[in-house]
Order: C-alpha cells, then sequence, then structure tokens
C-alpha cells in the first residue's frame, strides 16, 4: 500500500512538470519570398496553436509584395507570440524580410547579419530614391548614426533640385508612398523605430545587427537559438488575444518541415522553370502537331504547358511579354516555311528575347528569369526552328528513293516486242508492265504509273520528243 501511495505521488508530480514544459515551433525562409513561402508560414502559424512560441528563422533577399503581406497578415493575427530572427551569421533580411521583421512580435539578429533596403521595385531594377516631400523633414537629422545620411544641401540647392519623382514618375511616386505607409503603421504598432523604417523604404537604408539594436529598430540579438531563448524570458509581448509573458526557460524547439506541396510549389514557381516549362510545353505540342502519332511528345508538352499556367498564375507575369514569346515562335516557324531571307527569323529571336526579358513583371531579387537562360534558350530556338525545321520541309520535297512510289519517272528497257502488255526491266527487276503504244525489244522505257505488280509505261524517246 505504502509502494502505491509512492508511485501515485510521483506520478502527480511528473505530470505537471511535463505539461508545464514550454515548446516552441520554428519554420525557416531561406531564399527569394513567393508564394510557396506564404503558404508554408500561414500553414506552420495555423499549427502553432499548441505552442508558446513560434520562430520564423529568416535568410532572404526579398520578395513579392503579395506573399510578403500575407505573412505579415497571418502574423498579426497569431495568438502565439512571432520571433523573427535573422540567422545564421551572414544572412540578411533585405526588402520584404525587413517589413517581416518589423510585423513581428519580437525582431531579433544574430551578429554580422542585416537588413534594410525596404524600396519597392518595379520591372527594370531598383528606382531611385524618391525626393523628400517640401516641408517635411529629413528622418535621418535626429538619427545620426542611420546608414546613408543625405548631404548637407548648399545654399543654391533649391535651384538646381531636380523635380519631385511624383511629377516625373507618378506610378513610382503611389508605390513609395504606400510602402512608407505601411511599414512606419509595423513600426508604430510595435514601438519601433519609425523614421528609419520610411528611410529604409525612400532611401533603401540598410544597417547592421549592432546598429539596429542601437536605433531600436530590433529587440535583441543572439548568437544562437539557446540564446535567444534565454534573452526572451521574461519578455512581455501584445498578441492577437492580449499580453503574454513569455517564459522560455527550457523549453523544447520543433523544427517544422515544408509539406511536399509546398516543396513542389517553390521549384514549379521559380521563374526559370516555369519558363522552361511553358517552352517543353510549346515545343511538344508543335512535335505532336507536326507528326501526330508521335504521343509522347504531347503528353510530356501538355503536362508541362499546363505546370507553367499554373505557375504563371501565382507569379506576376507580363502578358505582353508572353505574347511576344509565342509571337517570336510564330516568326521562326514561319522562316522555315517563307522565304523571307531571314527577315521572320531575325524579327522572331529578337521577339523572343525581348519577351523574355520582360516575362517576369518585378525587379525582386530572384524573381527574374536568367539572363543566361534566355540567351542560350533564344539561341537553340532560333536555330532549331530556322535550320532544323527547314531541313525537315526540304527533305519532305526531295524524290522518293524508296518504295513504290520510288518507280515513278524511272527508266528502263523492253525485254521483248508488243503492243499492249509485255514485260520490261527496270532497275535490273523484270516487270510486267502495260503500254499504250508498240514497243520493239531493247526500246528505252519510262515508268508513268503503277497498278499492283504491273506498271504503265510510255516511251522514252517519245516522251523526249513531246517535251522539247
Amino acid at each position: 500500500m505504502m509502494r502505491l501511495l509512492i508511485l501515485l505521488a510521483v506520478m502527480l508530480i511528473a505530470v505537471p512538470s511535463a505539461q508545464s514544459a514550454p515548446m516552441a515551433r520554428m519554420l525557416d525562409i531561406q531564399g527569394a519570398i513567393g508564394p510557396a513561402v506564404a503558404e508554408d508560414v500561414e500553414r506552420a502559424i495555423a499549427d502553432a496553436q499548441g505552442a508558446s512560441l513560434f520562430i520564423l528563422r529568416v535568410d532572404t533577399p526579398g520578395g513579392l509584395d503579395l506573399s510578403m503581406r500575407r505573412i505579415i497578415q497571418a502574423i498579426l493575427a497569431s495568438p502565439v507570440p512571432v520571433v523573427c530572427y535573422v540567422a545564421p551569421q551572414g544572412a540578411r533580411a533585405a526588402s520584404a524580410g525587413t517589413y517581416i521583421l518589423y510585423a513581428s512580435h519580437i525582431a531579433a539578429m544574430a551578429p554580422a547579419t542585416n537588413l534594410g533596403a525596404a524600396t519597392p521595385v518595379q520591372i527594370g531594377g531598383m528606382p531611385k530614391p524618391a525626393m523628400p516631400e517640401s516641408g517635411t523633414s529629413n528622418p535621418g537629422a535626429s538619427n545620426p548614426g542611420i546608414s546613408n545620411p543625405k548631404p548637407p544641401a548648399s545654399p543654391n540647392a533649391a535651384k538646381k533640385a531636380p523635380p519631385p519623382q511624383a511629377a516625373t514618375n507618378p506610378m513610382q511616386h503611389k508605390m513609395i508612398n504606400d510602402a512608407s505607409a505601411y511599414i512606419r503603421s509595423l513600426a508604430q504598432l510595435r514601438g519601433r523605430n519609425v523614421d528609419w523604417a520610411e528611410l529604409a523604404v525612400r532611401n533603401a537604408a540598410s544597417l547592421s545587427a549592432e546598429q539596429a539594436l542601437k536605433q531600436g529598430v530590433i529587440d535583441l540579438i543572439a548568437d544562437d537559438i539557446p540564446q535567444l531563448l534565454h534573452k526572451l524570458d521574461g519578455r512581455t509581448v501584445v498578441t492577437a488575444t492580449g499580453k503574454i509573458t513569455l517564459h522560455t526557460q527550457g523549453t523544447t524547439v520543433e523544427h517544422i518541415e515544408r509539406s511536399w506541396r509546398s516543396r513542389l510549389l517553390g521549384v514549379i514557381s521559380d521563374p526559370n522553370v516555369a519558363y522552361i516549362l511553358m517552352l517543353l510545353g510549346v515545343y511538344g505540342l508543335f512535335f505532336e502537331l507536326a507528326n501526330p502519332g508521335f504521343v509522347l511528345p504531347g503528353v510530356i508538352g501538355g503536362i508541362s504547358l499546363l505546370l507553367a499556367l499554373f505557375a504563371f498564375q501565382v507569379l506576376p507575369i507580363n502578358v505582353a511579354g508572353l505574347g511576344l514569346i509565342g509571337l517570336g515562335i510564330a516568326f521562326m516557324i514561319a522562316e522555315a516555311f517563307v522565304p523571307s531571307f531571314g527577315a521572320l527569323g531575325l524579327g522572331g529571336v529578337i521577339a523572343f528575347i525581348a519577351g523574355s526579358v520582360m516575362l517576369m513583371d518585378t525587379g525582386v531579387p530572384g524573381y527574374g528569369v536568367s539572363m543566361a537562360l534566355i540567351g542560350a534558350v533564344s539561341l537553340s530556338s532560333a536555330l532549331f526552328f530556322i535550320l532544323i525545321t527547314g531541313m525537315a520541309i526540304k527533305a519532305r520535297t526531295r524524290p522518293i528513293v524508296s518504295g513504290a512510289e520510288e518507280l515513278l519517272h524511272e527508266t528502263g528497257t523492253a525485254l521483248e516486242s508488243f503492243e499492249h502488255q509485255g514485260h520490261v526491266q527496270v532497275h535490273g527487276e523484270v516487270w510486267q508492265a502495260i503500254s499504250d503504244t508498240a514497243l520493239q525489244q531493247g526500246d528505252a522505257i519510262r515508268v508513268t504509273g503503277r497498278s499492283g505488280m504491273i506498271l504503265n509505261i510510255t516511251i522514252q524517246n517519245e516522251n523526249t520528243e513531246v517535251q522539247s
């Protein structure tokens, strides 16, 4: 009886201690932020309801605006505290990563990391920094430690200053203003440096981890996950459900693996992969239509084209670029059929290259088609459609050299004299032949047709005279 009581006491002590052990979940964001990454983060935050902490370890050059906003919305609605941790050493949270860092409940960085350069970009690359509006102060004036400070204005600067960017590029000005207001609202929500946040958008400013900590952009610096958990212990954050005090001593960290669906979406939505899938689809269907019955090119082409269309659905595709690619392929095909002395082929190559460059309607790092890939594909496509297709068409127009049709217009010799039906020799073979004119043995004949095993012939000399 005593042993039973002792066992029950041990169980009562052990169960609460096991239940009170905190658990944190961690997801890695590596590379450009796109639809697959956004789906991973949304799913991971939704599944982390039983955890005491959610860690988002980030190393990204930026990404798509829509995917970034999906991640931020999931963070803002999360009842579980979200820690954005820029790690390992040498990592960065540039562009979209800076917005996510500002939106998180806790912003942390490892040593030798950086953040910033949050200016929105369009096709064609990074826009120039916007000019400050009249009447507004320089965000960096009160923060001398901010990187990329503006040089002091000369007395004649007002006369020589270029016009505001709103007058030269209204769309770009709207994008920068929208991004600036967005990151300012996130900074105000989390109580972080608002002025530097705006400077990161308007001037593409960047900070190291140490500078970010000094200027109130992040909350702490940690070498690794254990040190991060140690420094988080006792901090209070405000989530969607209210204030939460973190107790991270003894916390176990569970690493979340990406699902196969998101991995597949991540591979397909890579602009280079989507570009190759599109071309495989077009070429496969072209092969199948040109040579019905091969089946395999049509199957591969159909699957590749559907996968490419699925990827284009989640990527910022420029319709004009897609149209130029199609027009270029059509011109290169036409060059093989129409004698244009290279005009259609050259125009097709130019349209194909221009469309490939314009295909991805974004200047975000990691979301553009490689120029080396465009050059290689353009060259191979031009060679294929102009040379190989042309050679195939010329081969079809050559005289037939085998089979039953090969006997047409061939010459031979009459083996006997006959008026209507007799025997002739063609290609060293003896054939039964029918002629409308009388033939003498040894006359030269020409084959005009064939009915089964009987040849229709005429006198070669007579045909020559008629042609002359």
